[in-house]
Parts: structure tokens; sequence; C-alpha cells
């Protein structure tokens, strides 16, 4: 099958009847569900081959976002009521300064954004709708990945331990929150939901495992019910080594790993293990140990034996880029190497 650049492309399989078109739609489902798609999927940016089209809800209309400096510090607001701070022409990701959730006594009073409102996904509608052969992601963040703001990170670790009920109480409130979310993407035309959280650390997850199954693993259930139960597929984000709760992951609904470290695993390890809980891989050649080597043979290499690995041996696969080249110290050729050998892997199609 041969592949043309900057093109949105179909792949055609013969049937009885003729030559049946598969949009690119189609052939991410089919790698989500693991339902033998004709060909692995691609996510690239830079006018390159991309199956998926992902968006967000918009901010609220009543809501305006404060910023002001001192001493060369800015300071911002977001719009669950916490205050961060960076260092200017520094940093472009600040952190919690000052936490909406500062003295648990707030929390009875606490109003949280009205995430479920109609008009904050129009856009989201609009891009879905100039763009129907593709798939429809809509973003979202999970309990952990908002909660831990709310508190600050240090303490909201504490919290699991000294604080279970008001943790459990702020969750349910997200958490059914994120549940309305969920309901609107697929009102508009969602095909499915992405969401991050981090839980890896290099060689293990931040907490207990067995604290994360009490805590985090009904939540996610419930959120994987809700996005099923409107026939929307579930695709994670998480940096580091979650390797001792992917089952409990898989159990629970997550359809999609959205991984960028696959050699933490080991990739003949990770691919054996995803076809075992039959779920896709969905992941750049690894931004750690491979694509800042500079090294072209090495990094179009790893790309041919993710094909070979996850794609090929009755598995599932998305490949895809990492868009921050400065943030993992890459130059864009380096990223176009293993774009142009996933690209041969396609045209090799028959």
């Amino acid at each position: 099958m041969k592949v043309r650049k900057k093109e949105v492309f179909f792949y055609f399989i013969k049937e009885k009847n003729g030559e049946v078109r598969m949009k690119p739609k189609e052939i991410i489902k089919k790698n989500l569900t693991f339902s033998d798609a004709p060909r692995f999927g691609l996510a690239f940016d830079r006018q390159r081959l991309n199956d998926f089209v992902f968006a967000g809800f918009s901010a609220s209309a009543s809501w305006k976002q404060r910023r002001w400096e001192e001493n060369g510090v800015e300071y911002y607001d977001d719009e669950w009521g916490n205050i961060w701070h960076r260092i200017k022409n520094r940093s472009n990701i600040g952190e919690i300064y000052k936490p909406v959730l500062s003295d648990w006594e707030d929390l009875k009073n606490l109003k949280l954004p009205d995430l479920a409102a109609p008009e904050r996904y129009q856009k989201a509608q609009q891009v879905f709708k100039q763009n129907q052969d593709l798939y429809h992601v809509g973003t979202l963040a999970f309990p952990f990945g908002i909660c831990r703001y709310m508190r600050k990170m240090e303490i909201y670790f504490q919290d699991l331990y000294l604080e279970r009920k008001k943790i459990d109480e702020l969750h349910d409130r997200i958490t059914s929150l994120l549940e309305s979310v969920i309901e609107q993407y697929a009102n508009i035309g969602a095909d499915g939901i992405f969401f991050c959280e981090d839980w890896g650390l290099q060689n293990c997850l931040m907490i207990r495992p067995s604290l994360w199954r009490e805590v985090f693993k009904p939540l996610y259930q419930r959120l994987c019910y809700k996005a099923h139960h409107h026939n929307l597929l579930v695709l994670m984000h998480s940096c580091g080594y979650i390797w001792e709760i992917m089952e409990d992951l898989a159990e629970v609904g997550i359809n999609c790993f959205q991984f960028d470290q696959p050699e933490l695993y080991g990739l003949e390890q990770l691919a054996v293990r995803l076809r075992e809980l039959k779920v896709c891989l969905f992941s750049p050649v690894d931004i750690q140990k491979i694509l800042p080597t500079g090294n072209k043979e090495l990094i179009r290499k790893e790309a041919k034996k993710m094909v070979e690995l996850f794609s090929r041996q009755n598995g599932a696969f998305i490949a895809k880029n990492y868009g921050d080249f400065v943030g993992i110290g890459i130059k864009p050729e380096w990223d176009q190497w293993a774009y142009e050998a996933f690209i041969e892997e396609i045209e090799k199609i028959e």
C-alpha cells in the first residue's frame, strides 16, 4: 500500500463484492478492540499522517483567568480555584502555589466548575464534524489528576492515609462531575475519551498497589463503565512503570495504554502482557532510552521492532510522536526517522 505524505489515507480491503474503503476511524477502533485491524494506527503531528482528532471542552465564558507578577515570578489561577506560580521566561509549566482546598473546612462550600454545560462542547463538536473520517477523542482529567492539585501533591498523598473520609468525599464529587463530561462527549459524537494519570516512577508506582486498588480502582470502574455505556472506548496515558496495576486497569475497562517509555518494561515482555490483557499500545519510539540517542539506525530499528511485536504478532498498536522535542532533548529529524520507519512498515502491507 502506497502512503503519501500529508494525506488522510484509507486502507482498502478486498471482499467478494470488490474493494471496501475502511476509514481511519474504523481502523483505530479495530486496534483499540483487538479486532484484526488491517494496519496499525498513526498519530503524528506537523502535517504528517494522523488517524485521530483530539478535542477538549472550553473554559466557562464567565471565568476570566487572573495573572500577575512579583519579583520575576508569574502567578495565575485556574478554573478550579488553584493558584499556580512559575519563574518567568524559564519555565512553561508551573506548580501549585496555593491549592483551592488548603483547608478541609472549605470542602463543604467548595463550588466546582460546571463542566456539563453544553456550550463548553460547541468547539469540540465543530472540530469533530470537520473531521468525520478520523477517530474522535474527547480529552479530560481523571480524579487523581485533578484532586492532587486541589490539595497540593505532597499533602494529598498524606491525606490518602490521614483524611480518608474527606478524600473519599472529594473523589466522589469529582468523579460524578467527570461522568457528566463523558456524557457530553458522547452527545457530540466522540468515539473515545483520553485521560492522563501519571502513576509511575522509574520502577514502581507512586503508592502501594493495594492502596491504589482500594482508593482509585472503584473510581476508574465508574468512569470506564460510564464511557462504555455510551459506546466510548477509553485511552489512558501514564508515565513511568505501572506494571503492578495493568491487569486492574484492563479489568475496569481501559482499552489502550499511551506510554512514552515502553522500554521501561522491555518491549518483548510488554508485548506479551498487552496481548494477554487485550489492551492496545499507543506509543512513540521510547523518549527516554532511544530517541535522545540521535542514532538513526537504532531509532529506525526500534520503530520496526515495535511494529513487529505490537502489531503483527496478533496485537494492536498505534504509533505516535512526542510533541515536545525540547523537553526530551531531541532534534526534529530524529523524530522524522522514526516516522519514516513506521510508514515503511505500512507500505509493506499488500
